[in-house]
């Protein structure tokens, strides 16, 4: 497994550098800032002797442009909503992996994964997190649950560092190419289907979830495009029975 760190809009020069530092103490390098703010001279003591990281991190306008190439998008929150049920953003947020459980998931995988990072006064916004295939929170005291950037993604990164992807049975994940087609072709059924329109966004992004930690294989990715390819079709045509051509 590859591993891109990406920070959404760091605030803090200090901050970039210390997750840069506990990027190289774990054996990550592959650095990528979405609309980052000014580093200088304090960034570059903060990252010590991880500076070539911060001068191999790149830059990008958008998030988007970031994980072009991730076959797997993480995003991590701060904010465990399992007890607000009424929360009307809840399905954001779950099902919530703990690092651990992300390193389980995540072992002898084949691929580039995605960790995004969000702004250290209010996180990843609601479009960020919808994005994401699966979502993982650092179980904390309920007294004060949100950690400093840093400090959270040195937990992330010690958890991920153990687990390898060059055995034997190492799996390569789908293409996220092939996952965005099937998410698109999903939504096709849906209206097929006439499905409610105001449960579909809802739908589509626990689909998304689902997709993320089932770690499809493209094999399986494109088996499954086949199917919904095969159930539109039935359904344009009006057919029944077990007939098979």
């Amino acid at each position: 497994m590859n591993l891109r760190v990406v920070l959404v809009e760091p605030l803090y020069e200090g901050n970039v550098g210390s997750v840069a530092r506990a990027m190289k103490n774990f054996g990550f390098h592959d650095l990528a800032l979405v609309n980052p703010c000014k580093i200088e001279d304090y960034g570059c003591a903060m990252a010590s002797h991880a500076r070539d990281v911060l001068q191999m991190s790149r830059s990008f306008s958008t998030l988007a442009e970031a994980l072009e190439g991730a076959n797997l998008v993480v995003g991590t929150t701060g904010k465990r909503l399992e007890h607000e049920q009424h929360h009307l953003r809840l399905h954001l947020r779950v099902p919530c992996l703990t690092p651990a459980g992300l390193a389980e998931k995540l072992r002898d995988k084949e691929g580039m994964v995605a960790l995004l990072l969000g702004r250290e006064d209010c996180g990843l916004n609601s479009d960020e997190i919808s994005l994401c295939d699966m979502i993982v929170s650092i179980p904390t005291s309920e007294e004060y649950p949100v950690m400093n950037l840093s400090h959270s993604a040195a937990i992330l990164f010690y958890e991920l560092s153990g687990i390898g992807s060059n055995s034997s049975s190492s799996v390569q994940m789908a293409r996220k190419e092939t996952l965005n087609l099937l998410q698109e072709r999903a939504g096709d059924l849906l209206a097929d289907i006439a499905y409610p329109e105001h449960k579909e966004d809802y739908t589509l992004l626990m689909l998304r979830r689902i997709f993320g930690r089932a770690e499809l294989t493209e094999r399986e990715a494109r088996a499954l495009l086949g199917i919904i390819k095969r159930i539109r079709w039935r359904i344009s045509h009006g057919q029944k029975g077990s007939d098979r051509d």
